[in-house]
């Protein structure tokens, strides 16, 4: 279902979190779960992964991991302040060490100008301290493509966590 790279890149953040006793949650809506697919792949993972939220709605947001309503109306599902709070949402509403957040236009439609298909916001948070956000750009690469950079790019923020 992965590409044998990203497993790679999966197991070795596994094992770095197992070796530093950490757990990780997500938070996802573009991927809709793919990213703890993706960790879950890995036998054994179930030591590292606590838990992952699906959250597609702004309701899902809102009640699972307690976004504020009014941060997604005045920002947009779309957006830093959304993926900041989401992954401390995760932090919060879990029993992880490291959250990491997607929220993003995976298409094909549904872009704007301003938001256009390939944006995505990423958030990893770590527990008692700093929440890293990146914005990525990744273009029309297709839903598939836009998806899979995605989790390329969350597993590498997680991974910046860990120093």
């Amino acid at each position: 279902m992965f590409p044998d790279d990203l497993l790679a890149r999966a197991e070795a953040l596994l094992q770095a979190c197992r070796e530093g006793g950490l757990m990780v949650a997500t938070a996802e809506s573009c991927t809709g779960g793919l990213i703890a697919g993706c960790l879950t792949e890995i036998a054994g993972s179930s030591d590292v992964v606590d838990r992952g939220f699906v959250t597609y709605s702004n309701q899902a947001k809102n009640k699972m991991l307690d976004v504020p309503l009014a941060l997604i109306e005045s920002h947009g599902a779309v957006s830093e302040p959304v993926a900041r709070a989401m992954a401390e949402g995760a932090i919060a509403q879990s029993e992880a060490d490291l959250a990491v957040a997607v929220t993003g236009v995976a298409g094909p439609g549904g872009g704007t100008a301003e938001k256009p298909v390939g944006l995505v916001h990423l958030a990893c948070a770590r527990r008692g301290g700093k929440t890293l956000h990146r914005a990525q750009r990744y273009g029309d690469l297709g839903r598939a493509g836009i998806r899979e950079a995605t989790i390329r790019t969350a597993l590498e923020m997680l991974s910046q966590q860990l120093d």
